[in-house]
Protein backbone atom coordinates (compact mmCIF):
# COMPACT_ATOMS: atom_id res chain seq x y z
CA UNK A 1 0.00 0.00 0.00
CA UNK A 2 1.64 3.16 -1.25
CA UNK A 3 1.14 6.06 1.29
CA UNK A 4 0.07 9.70 -0.42
CA UNK A 5 0.64 12.28 2.78
CA UNK A 6 -2.65 13.54 3.58
CA UNK A 7 -4.60 11.17 1.48
CA UNK A 8 -5.35 8.27 3.54
CA UNK A 9 -8.82 6.99 3.40
CA UNK A 10 -11.08 5.07 5.74
CA UNK A 11 -10.69 1.87 3.82
CA UNK A 12 -6.61 1.76 3.50
CA UNK A 13 -7.02 2.71 7.52
CA UNK A 14 -9.33 -0.59 7.99
CA UNK A 15 -6.81 -2.69 6.40
CA UNK A 16 -3.91 -1.20 8.43
CA UNK A 17 -5.64 -2.08 11.86
CA UNK A 18 -6.90 -5.39 10.16
CA UNK A 19 -3.00 -6.02 9.76
CA UNK A 20 -1.37 -7.57 6.90
CA UNK A 21 -0.91 -3.96 4.60
CA UNK A 22 2.72 -3.21 4.12
CA UNK A 23 3.27 0.12 3.31
CA UNK A 24 5.84 2.31 1.14
CA UNK A 25 6.09 6.22 0.90
CA UNK A 26 5.04 7.76 -1.68
CA UNK A 27 8.26 9.01 -3.69
CA UNK A 28 6.67 12.54 -4.43
CA UNK A 29 7.19 12.78 -0.89
CA UNK A 30 10.72 12.96 -0.07
CA UNK A 31 11.54 16.03 -1.54
CA UNK A 32 8.63 18.07 0.89
CA UNK A 33 10.79 16.13 3.51
CA UNK A 34 14.05 16.87 2.60
CA UNK A 35 13.24 20.90 2.25
CA UNK A 36 11.89 20.94 6.23
CA UNK A 37 14.43 18.95 7.23
CA UNK A 38 16.74 21.68 5.80
CA UNK A 39 14.97 24.35 7.79
CA UNK A 40 15.13 22.65 11.04
CA UNK A 41 18.82 22.13 10.69
CA UNK A 42 20.12 25.88 9.83
CA UNK A 43 17.88 26.83 12.62
CA UNK A 44 19.44 24.76 14.30
CA UNK A 45 22.91 25.89 13.37
CA UNK A 46 21.89 29.48 14.12
CA UNK A 47 21.60 31.46 17.48
CA UNK A 48 18.00 32.38 17.23
CA UNK A 49 15.91 30.93 20.11
CA UNK A 50 13.23 28.45 18.18
CA UNK A 51 11.49 26.10 20.53
CA UNK A 52 12.33 21.88 20.71
CA UNK A 53 14.99 22.40 18.43
CA UNK A 54 17.61 24.61 20.72
CA UNK A 55 15.36 25.50 23.64
CA UNK A 56 13.76 23.35 26.47
CA UNK A 57 10.35 22.39 26.58
CA UNK A 58 6.95 23.50 28.07
CA UNK A 59 7.65 25.83 30.88
CA UNK A 60 11.30 25.19 30.06
CA UNK A 61 10.61 26.96 26.40
CA UNK A 62 13.04 29.94 27.54
CA UNK A 63 16.18 27.96 28.50
CA UNK A 64 18.83 28.41 25.45
CA UNK A 65 20.64 24.70 24.77
CA UNK A 66 24.01 24.74 23.17
CA UNK A 67 24.71 23.25 19.98
CA UNK A 68 26.61 20.28 21.21
CA UNK A 69 23.67 19.27 23.05
CA UNK A 70 20.92 19.23 20.53
CA UNK A 71 20.64 15.61 19.92
CA UNK A 72 21.56 14.80 23.53
CA UNK A 73 18.20 17.37 24.24
CA UNK A 74 16.53 15.16 21.77
CA UNK A 75 16.98 11.62 23.40
CA UNK A 76 16.26 13.25 27.15
CA UNK A 77 13.09 14.60 25.45
CA UNK A 78 12.08 10.52 24.76
CA UNK A 79 13.57 9.31 27.94
CA UNK A 80 11.88 11.38 30.07
CA UNK A 81 8.64 11.15 28.29
CA UNK A 82 8.29 8.03 28.66
CA UNK A 83 6.23 7.59 31.61
CA UNK A 84 3.34 5.79 30.55
CA UNK A 85 1.15 2.93 32.66
CA UNK A 86 -1.31 0.51 32.47
CA UNK A 87 -2.20 -1.93 29.78
CA UNK A 88 -0.08 -1.84 26.75
CA UNK A 89 -2.20 -0.92 23.78
CA UNK A 90 -3.54 -3.51 21.13
CA UNK A 91 -1.35 -4.34 18.01
CA UNK A 92 -4.11 -3.34 15.97
CA UNK A 93 -3.87 0.09 17.54
CA UNK A 94 -0.04 0.42 17.72
CA UNK A 95 -0.18 -0.53 13.79
CA UNK A 96 -2.68 2.21 13.23
CA UNK A 97 -0.30 4.90 15.65
CA UNK A 98 2.81 3.75 13.16
CA UNK A 99 1.15 4.70 10.23
CA UNK A 100 -0.60 7.84 11.42
CA UNK A 101 2.53 9.09 12.70
CA UNK A 102 4.74 8.15 9.27
CA UNK A 103 2.13 9.77 6.88
CA UNK A 104 1.90 13.19 9.24
CA UNK A 105 5.30 13.47 9.21
CA UNK A 106 5.67 12.83 5.77
CA UNK A 107 3.64 15.68 5.08
CA UNK A 108 6.78 17.65 4.91
CA UNK A 109 5.91 20.37 7.46
CA UNK A 110 7.43 18.63 10.68
CA UNK A 111 11.13 19.03 10.09
CA UNK A 112 12.46 15.31 9.99
CA UNK A 113 14.74 13.69 8.29
CA UNK A 114 13.56 10.72 5.59
CA UNK A 115 15.30 8.15 8.13
CA UNK A 116 12.97 8.90 10.86
CA UNK A 117 10.04 8.10 8.69
CA UNK A 118 11.54 5.18 6.66
CA UNK A 119 12.23 3.58 10.70
CA UNK A 120 8.66 4.21 11.45
CA UNK A 121 7.72 2.04 8.52
CA UNK A 122 10.71 -0.26 8.38
CA UNK A 123 9.13 -1.12 11.76
CA UNK A 124 5.01 -1.30 10.89
CA UNK A 125 6.41 -3.51 7.98
CA UNK A 126 8.39 -6.01 10.11
CA UNK A 127 4.93 -6.07 11.79
CA UNK A 128 6.44 -5.21 14.65
CA UNK A 129 4.43 -3.74 17.96
CA UNK A 130 6.25 -1.06 19.83
CA UNK A 131 4.94 -1.61 24.20
CA UNK A 132 3.13 1.55 24.29
CA UNK A 133 1.35 1.85 28.03
CA UNK A 134 -2.39 2.89 27.41
CA UNK A 135 -2.67 5.64 30.37
CA UNK A 136 -0.83 9.03 30.67
CA UNK A 137 -2.06 11.06 27.76
CA UNK A 138 -3.73 14.35 28.29
CA UNK A 139 -4.73 15.22 24.67
CA UNK A 140 -2.75 17.94 24.39
CA UNK A 141 0.75 18.80 23.74
CA UNK A 142 0.41 15.69 21.87
CA UNK A 143 -0.03 12.28 23.32
CA UNK A 144 3.40 12.68 24.74
CA UNK A 145 3.72 9.76 27.12
CA UNK A 146 2.29 6.89 24.49
CA UNK A 147 4.22 8.35 21.70
CA UNK A 148 7.75 8.44 23.72
CA UNK A 149 7.28 4.96 24.35
CA UNK A 150 6.79 4.41 20.67
CA UNK A 151 9.94 6.38 20.41
CA UNK A 152 11.92 4.71 23.15
CA UNK A 153 11.45 1.34 20.87
CA UNK A 154 12.58 3.12 17.36
CA UNK A 155 15.38 3.74 19.63
CA UNK A 156 16.15 0.99 20.87
CA UNK A 157 16.21 1.98 24.82
CA UNK A 158 12.40 0.61 24.64
CA UNK A 159 10.52 -2.63 24.62
CA UNK A 160 8.34 -4.41 22.05
CA UNK A 161 5.30 -6.68 22.20
CA UNK A 162 6.24 -9.88 20.52
CA UNK A 163 3.52 -12.55 20.96
CA UNK A 164 2.01 -10.70 24.27
CA UNK A 165 5.26 -10.94 26.22
CA UNK A 166 7.46 -7.79 26.30
CA UNK A 167 10.83 -7.92 25.01
CA UNK A 168 14.01 -5.71 24.79
CA UNK A 169 13.88 -3.29 22.04
CA UNK A 170 17.78 -3.50 20.91
CA UNK A 171 17.25 -7.31 20.16
CA UNK A 172 13.57 -7.67 18.79
CA UNK A 173 15.50 -4.77 16.47
CA UNK A 174 18.75 -6.93 16.07
CA UNK A 175 16.72 -9.95 14.93
CA UNK A 176 15.13 -8.02 12.15
CA UNK A 177 18.13 -6.19 11.05
CA UNK A 178 16.53 -3.24 11.64
CA UNK A 179 19.33 -0.27 12.98
CA UNK A 180 18.16 1.68 15.80
CA UNK A 181 17.03 5.41 14.91
CA UNK A 182 19.63 8.20 15.86
CA UNK A 183 17.72 11.70 16.69
CA UNK A 184 18.83 15.02 15.37
CA UNK A 185 17.55 18.25 15.84
CA UNK A 186 13.19 18.68 16.42
CA UNK A 187 13.07 14.41 15.46
CA UNK A 188 12.03 14.02 19.12
CA UNK A 189 9.66 16.21 19.49
CA UNK A 190 8.14 15.56 16.37
CA UNK A 191 7.59 12.21 16.70
CA UNK A 192 5.85 12.58 20.25
CA UNK A 193 4.15 15.83 19.16
CA UNK A 194 0.73 14.84 17.67
CA UNK A 195 -2.95 13.61 18.13
CA UNK A 196 -2.07 9.86 16.45
CA UNK A 197 -2.61 7.55 20.01
CA UNK A 198 -6.04 9.45 20.28
CA UNK A 199 -7.01 9.36 16.71
CA UNK A 200 -6.19 5.26 16.96
CA UNK A 201 -8.00 4.42 19.81
CA UNK A 202 -10.77 6.47 18.15
CA UNK A 203 -10.59 4.57 14.85
CA UNK A 204 -10.35 1.62 16.78
CA UNK A 205 -13.77 1.82 18.65
CA UNK A 206 -15.06 2.96 15.33
CA UNK A 207 -13.86 0.15 13.31
CA UNK A 208 -14.93 -2.58 16.19
CA UNK A 209 -18.54 -1.18 16.74
CA UNK A 210 -19.48 -1.19 13.03
CA UNK A 211 -20.18 -5.17 13.01
CA UNK A 212 -21.99 -4.36 16.76
CA UNK A 213 -24.59 -1.73 15.34
CA UNK A 214 -24.89 -4.10 11.79
CA UNK A 215 -25.48 -6.44 14.25
CA UNK A 216 -27.96 -4.45 16.12
CA UNK A 217 -30.02 -3.45 13.12
CA UNK A 218 -30.27 -7.18 12.28
CA UNK A 219 -31.46 -7.84 15.96
CA UNK A 220 -33.93 -5.20 16.27
CA UNK A 221 -35.66 -6.27 13.48
CA UNK A 222 -35.97 -9.72 14.80
CA UNK A 223 -37.20 -8.34 18.06
CA UNK A 224 -39.89 -6.48 15.80
CA UNK A 225 -40.86 -9.82 14.03
CA UNK A 226 -40.90 -11.57 17.75
CA UNK A 227 -43.11 -9.35 19.37
CA UNK A 228 -45.46 -9.24 16.17
CA UNK A 229 -44.73 -5.28 15.75
CA UNK A 230 -45.64 -3.35 12.52
CA UNK A 231 -43.47 -2.65 10.33
CA UNK A 232 -45.58 0.71 9.56
CA UNK A 233 -43.16 2.75 11.06
CA UNK A 234 -40.56 2.27 8.62
CA UNK A 235 -42.59 3.53 5.67
CA UNK A 236 -40.19 6.08 3.94
CA UNK A 237 -42.41 8.62 3.39
CA UNK A 238 -42.29 8.94 7.01
CA UNK A 239 -38.45 9.68 7.30
CA UNK A 240 -38.27 11.26 4.00
CA UNK A 241 -40.54 14.15 5.67
CA UNK A 242 -38.23 14.62 8.33
CA UNK A 243 -34.91 14.31 6.11
CA UNK A 244 -32.63 13.26 8.45
CA UNK A 245 -29.92 10.92 6.53
CA UNK A 246 -29.48 8.29 9.52
CA UNK A 247 -32.89 7.73 9.66
CA UNK A 248 -33.52 7.57 6.75
CA UNK A 249 -30.73 4.69 6.31
CA UNK A 250 -31.65 2.84 9.47
CA UNK A 251 -35.35 2.56 7.68
CA UNK A 252 -34.33 1.22 4.27
CA UNK A 253 -32.60 -1.36 6.46
CA UNK A 254 -35.94 -2.38 8.51
CA UNK A 255 -38.06 -2.61 5.50
CA UNK A 256 -35.18 -5.00 3.66
CA UNK A 257 -34.67 -7.43 6.60
CA UNK A 258 -38.28 -7.03 7.47
CA UNK A 259 -39.53 -7.91 3.56
CA UNK A 260 -41.09 -11.85 3.12
CA UNK A 261 -41.69 -12.42 6.65
CA UNK A 262 -44.83 -14.23 7.29
CA UNK A 263 -44.72 -13.13 10.57
CA UNK A 264 -45.71 -10.14 9.68
CA UNK A 265 -48.61 -11.06 7.16
CA UNK A 266 -50.23 -12.70 9.84
CA UNK A 267 -51.30 -9.90 11.47
CA UNK A 268 -51.60 -7.34 8.84
CA UNK A 269 -55.28 -7.52 10.01
CA UNK A 270 -57.43 -8.20 13.17
CA UNK A 271 -54.81 -6.35 15.44
CA UNK A 272 -56.20 -4.11 18.22
CA UNK A 273 -52.71 -2.99 19.18
CA UNK A 274 -52.79 0.45 17.15
CA UNK A 275 -48.99 1.63 17.93
CA UNK A 276 -45.92 -0.36 18.97
CA UNK A 277 -43.62 0.69 22.01
CA UNK A 278 -41.24 3.22 21.24
CA UNK A 279 -38.46 0.85 21.37
CA UNK A 280 -39.68 -0.80 18.52
CA UNK A 281 -41.68 2.04 16.79
CA UNK A 282 -39.18 4.42 16.69
CA UNK A 283 -35.65 2.47 16.18
CA UNK A 284 -34.95 4.67 12.83
CA UNK A 285 -34.84 7.82 14.93
CA UNK A 286 -32.60 6.26 17.75
CA UNK A 287 -30.19 3.96 15.41
CA UNK A 288 -30.92 6.65 12.64
CA UNK A 289 -29.56 9.54 14.60
CA UNK A 290 -26.45 7.28 16.70
CA UNK A 291 -25.72 6.57 12.86
CA UNK A 292 -25.49 10.03 11.88
CA UNK A 293 -22.95 10.98 14.78
CA UNK A 294 -20.83 7.87 14.15
CA UNK A 295 -20.82 9.19 10.58
CA UNK A 296 -19.78 12.35 11.28
CA UNK A 297 -16.88 10.69 13.46
CA UNK A 298 -15.48 9.25 11.09
CA UNK A 299 -15.24 12.10 9.26
CA UNK A 300 -13.74 14.09 11.63
CA UNK A 301 -11.22 11.28 12.34
CA UNK A 302 -9.86 11.11 9.08
CA UNK A 303 -9.24 14.19 8.70
CA UNK A 304 -6.87 13.71 11.64
CA UNK A 305 -5.61 10.64 10.63
CA UNK A 306 -4.19 12.56 7.50
CA UNK A 307 -3.04 16.22 9.58
CA UNK A 308 0.22 17.24 10.66
CA UNK A 309 -0.48 18.17 14.42
CA UNK A 310 3.08 18.66 16.38
CA UNK A 311 5.13 21.36 17.01
CA UNK A 312 6.56 23.84 16.26
CA UNK A 313 5.68 23.88 11.95
CA UNK A 314 7.93 24.06 9.51
CA UNK A 315 7.28 25.57 6.19
CA UNK A 316 10.16 25.37 3.69
CA UNK A 317 8.75 27.41 1.48
CA UNK A 318 9.50 30.61 3.43
CA UNK A 319 11.87 28.64 5.37
CA UNK A 320 10.02 29.81 8.83
CA UNK A 321 8.85 27.83 11.70
CA UNK A 322 5.87 28.76 13.67
CA UNK A 323 4.30 27.52 16.92
CA UNK A 324 0.98 26.86 17.42
CA UNK A 325 -1.58 24.13 18.67
CA UNK A 326 -2.47 21.73 16.61
CA UNK A 327 -1.42 18.86 19.27
CA UNK A 328 -4.85 19.81 20.98
CA UNK A 329 -6.62 16.93 20.78
CA UNK A 330 -10.24 18.55 20.85
CA UNK A 331 -11.52 17.37 17.38
CA UNK A 332 -10.76 13.33 18.63
CA UNK A 333 -12.60 14.12 22.05
CA UNK A 334 -16.00 15.80 20.61
CA UNK A 335 -15.66 13.10 18.18
CA UNK A 336 -15.13 10.07 20.72
CA UNK A 337 -17.75 11.56 23.36
CA UNK A 338 -20.23 11.63 20.60
CA UNK A 339 -19.31 8.11 19.50
CA UNK A 340 -19.73 7.60 22.72
CA UNK A 341 -23.36 8.44 23.80
CA UNK A 342 -24.13 6.81 19.95
CA UNK A 343 -22.85 3.68 21.70
CA UNK A 344 -24.87 4.06 24.74
CA UNK A 345 -27.85 4.98 23.09
CA UNK A 346 -27.75 1.65 20.94
CA UNK A 347 -27.38 -0.31 23.88
CA UNK A 348 -30.01 1.66 26.29
CA UNK A 349 -32.90 1.22 23.20
CA UNK A 350 -32.17 -2.76 22.85
CA UNK A 351 -32.27 -2.90 27.01
CA UNK A 352 -36.00 -1.41 26.46
CA UNK A 353 -36.35 -4.08 23.64
CA UNK A 354 -35.95 -6.86 25.74
CA UNK A 355 -37.73 -5.62 28.82
CA UNK A 356 -40.19 -5.38 26.20
CA UNK A 357 -40.32 -9.19 24.89
CA UNK A 358 -40.18 -10.33 28.46
CA UNK A 359 -43.59 -8.39 29.47
CA UNK A 360 -46.22 -10.71 28.65
CA UNK A 361 -48.63 -7.68 29.03
CA UNK A 362 -46.70 -5.91 26.06
CA UNK A 363 -45.27 -8.34 24.08
CA UNK A 364 -48.06 -11.27 24.34
CA UNK A 365 -45.56 -13.88 24.49
CA UNK A 366 -45.28 -16.32 27.74
CA UNK A 367 -43.60 -14.49 30.98
CA UNK A 368 -40.28 -14.12 30.51
CA UNK A 369 -40.07 -16.16 27.55
CA UNK A 370 -40.68 -19.22 29.62
CA UNK A 371 -42.62 -22.07 28.42
CA UNK A 372 -43.56 -22.85 31.96
CA UNK A 373 -43.23 -19.95 33.86
CA UNK A 374 -42.81 -20.37 37.52
CA UNK A 375 -40.99 -23.45 37.20
CA UNK A 376 -38.59 -21.95 34.87
CA UNK A 377 -37.49 -18.23 35.40
CA UNK A 378 -36.87 -17.92 31.30
CA UNK A 379 -35.04 -14.17 30.85
CA UNK A 380 -35.91 -12.71 33.95
CA UNK A 381 -32.17 -12.22 34.96
CA UNK A 382 -30.55 -12.53 31.56
CA UNK A 383 -32.46 -8.68 31.47
CA UNK A 384 -31.11 -7.95 34.72
CA UNK A 385 -27.63 -8.04 33.42
CA UNK A 386 -28.83 -5.83 30.18
CA UNK A 387 -30.32 -3.42 32.65
CA UNK A 388 -26.56 -3.34 34.68
CA UNK A 389 -24.75 -3.07 31.52
CA UNK A 390 -27.02 -0.34 29.77
CA UNK A 391 -26.66 1.44 33.07
CA UNK A 392 -22.58 1.09 33.06
CA UNK A 393 -22.56 2.61 29.89
CA UNK A 394 -24.34 5.98 31.23
CA UNK A 395 -21.74 6.37 33.97
CA UNK A 396 -18.95 5.51 30.48
CA UNK A 397 -20.90 8.04 28.54
CA UNK A 398 -20.19 10.86 30.60
CA UNK A 399 -18.05 13.70 28.14
CA UNK A 400 -13.89 13.18 28.60
CA UNK A 401 -13.86 16.54 27.05
CA UNK A 402 -15.19 18.90 29.42
CA UNK A 403 -12.68 17.84 31.82
CA UNK A 404 -9.81 19.37 31.49
CA UNK A 405 -6.84 19.50 33.89
CA UNK A 406 -4.05 21.98 33.86
CA UNK A 407 -0.42 20.99 33.05
CA UNK A 408 3.39 21.27 32.96
CA UNK A 409 2.87 24.23 35.50
CA UNK A 410 0.45 26.17 34.05
CA UNK A 411 1.90 26.74 30.68
CA UNK A 412 -0.50 23.78 29.23
CA UNK A 413 -3.78 25.14 30.69
CA UNK A 414 -6.25 23.11 28.67
CA UNK A 415 -6.27 19.45 27.69
CA UNK A 416 -8.39 17.53 25.73
CA UNK A 417 -8.46 14.29 27.77
CA UNK A 418 -9.18 12.64 23.95
CA UNK A 419 -7.02 9.68 24.98
CA UNK A 420 -9.55 8.56 27.58
CA UNK A 421 -12.59 9.60 25.60
CA UNK A 422 -11.36 7.39 23.04
CA UNK A 423 -9.86 4.47 25.15
CA UNK A 424 -13.17 4.27 27.19
CA UNK A 425 -15.06 3.26 24.03
CA UNK A 426 -13.96 -0.22 24.07
CA UNK A 427 -15.47 -1.44 27.55
CA UNK A 428 -18.81 0.88 26.00
CA UNK A 429 -18.35 -1.57 23.24
CA UNK A 430 -18.10 -5.26 25.20
CA UNK A 431 -21.65 -3.86 26.81
CA UNK A 432 -23.58 -3.36 24.56
CA UNK A 433 -22.45 -6.66 22.40
CA UNK A 434 -23.24 -8.35 25.52
CA UNK A 435 -26.55 -6.28 25.77
CA UNK A 436 -27.09 -7.16 22.29
CA UNK A 437 -26.54 -11.04 22.96
CA UNK A 438 -29.26 -11.40 25.45
CA UNK A 439 -31.86 -9.23 23.30
CA UNK A 440 -30.83 -12.15 20.32
CA UNK A 441 -31.27 -15.03 22.30
CA UNK A 442 -34.57 -13.25 23.34
CA UNK A 443 -35.85 -12.49 19.77
CA UNK A 444 -35.01 -15.58 18.83
CA UNK A 445 -37.32 -17.46 21.74
CA UNK A 446 -39.86 -14.96 20.51
CA UNK A 447 -39.99 -16.91 17.44
CA UNK A 448 -39.96 -20.14 18.91
CA UNK A 449 -43.34 -19.11 19.95
CA UNK A 450 -44.77 -18.27 16.63
CA UNK A 451 -43.95 -21.24 14.82
CA UNK A 452 -44.65 -22.23 12.52
CA UNK A 453 -44.80 -19.12 11.29
CA UNK A 454 -41.69 -18.07 9.37
CA UNK A 455 -39.72 -14.47 9.56
CA UNK A 456 -38.26 -13.03 6.39
CA UNK A 457 -35.39 -14.52 4.91
CA UNK A 458 -32.49 -12.68 6.40
CA UNK A 459 -34.03 -12.88 9.70
CA UNK A 460 -34.12 -16.59 9.40
CA UNK A 461 -30.53 -17.27 8.27
CA UNK A 462 -29.68 -14.63 11.36
CA UNK A 463 -31.60 -16.89 13.68
CA UNK A 464 -30.52 -20.34 11.89
CA UNK A 465 -26.76 -18.76 12.79
CA UNK A 466 -27.42 -18.69 16.51
CA UNK A 467 -29.47 -21.64 16.72
CA UNK A 468 -25.92 -23.47 15.55
CA UNK A 469 -24.45 -22.80 18.55
CA UNK A 470 -27.22 -22.44 20.97
CA UNK A 471 -30.79 -24.42 20.96
CA UNK A 472 -33.75 -23.24 22.51
CA UNK A 473 -34.29 -22.99 25.88
CA UNK A 474 -37.23 -25.20 26.38
CA UNK A 475 -36.42 -25.23 30.21
CA UNK A 476 -33.69 -23.05 32.27
CA UNK A 477 -29.81 -24.19 32.00
CA UNK A 478 -26.60 -22.65 32.52
CA UNK A 479 -27.51 -18.86 31.13
CA UNK A 480 -24.07 -16.99 31.04
CA UNK A 481 -22.01 -19.36 28.19
CA UNK A 482 -25.06 -18.86 26.17
CA UNK A 483 -24.78 -15.13 26.13
CA UNK A 484 -20.98 -15.14 25.51
CA UNK A 485 -21.76 -17.71 22.39
CA UNK A 486 -24.30 -14.88 21.33
CA UNK A 487 -22.41 -12.15 21.95
CA UNK A 488 -19.24 -13.48 19.67
CA UNK A 489 -21.64 -13.14 17.03
CA UNK A 490 -22.27 -10.12 17.07
CA UNK A 491 -18.78 -9.13 17.84
CA UNK A 492 -17.70 -11.25 14.73
CA UNK A 493 -19.91 -9.65 12.43
CA UNK A 494 -20.94 -12.87 11.46
CA UNK A 495 -24.91 -11.85 12.38
CA UNK A 496 -24.23 -8.50 10.30
CA UNK A 497 -24.09 -10.68 7.03
CA UNK A 498 -27.51 -10.45 6.93
CA UNK A 499 -27.70 -7.05 6.60
CA UNK A 500 -24.44 -6.83 4.24
CA UNK A 501 -25.96 -9.57 1.69
CA UNK A 502 -29.09 -7.40 0.79
CA UNK A 503 -28.31 -5.81 -2.53
CA UNK A 504 -29.21 -2.77 -2.76
CA UNK A 505 -28.40 -0.92 0.78
CA UNK A 506 -26.22 2.10 1.38
CA UNK A 507 -22.96 1.58 3.24
CA UNK A 508 -22.97 1.82 6.99
CA UNK A 509 -20.22 3.98 7.30
CA UNK A 510 -21.01 6.72 4.26
CA UNK A 511 -17.30 6.88 2.08
CA UNK A 512 -15.20 10.00 3.55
Amino acid sequence: MHIRPGHFTLEQLQAIHAGGASLALDDAARGQIAASAAVVQRAAAGKAPVYGVNTGFGKLASTRISEADLATLQLNLIRSHSVGVGEPLAPQIVRLVLALKAGSLARGASGVRQQVVDALLEVLNAGLAPFIPSQGSVGASGDLAPLAHMTLALLGEGEFLVDGERRPAAAVLKEHRIEPLQLQAKEGLALINGTQVSTALALHGLFAFEPVLESALVIGALTVDAARGSDGPFDPRIHALRGQPGQIDVAKYYRALLAGSSIRASHTEGDDRVQDPYCLRCQPQVAGACLDQLRHAALVLLREANAVTDNPLVFADDATMISGGNFHAEPVALAADAMANAIAEVGAIAERRIAMLIDSNVSRLPPFLAADAGLNSGFMIAHVTAAALASENKSLAHPASVDSLPTSANQEDHVSMATFAARRLQPMIANVAHILAIELLAAAEGIEFLRPLTSSAPLEAAHALLRESVPRFERDRFFAPEIERAAALVHAGALARALRQIPGLPALWTPV
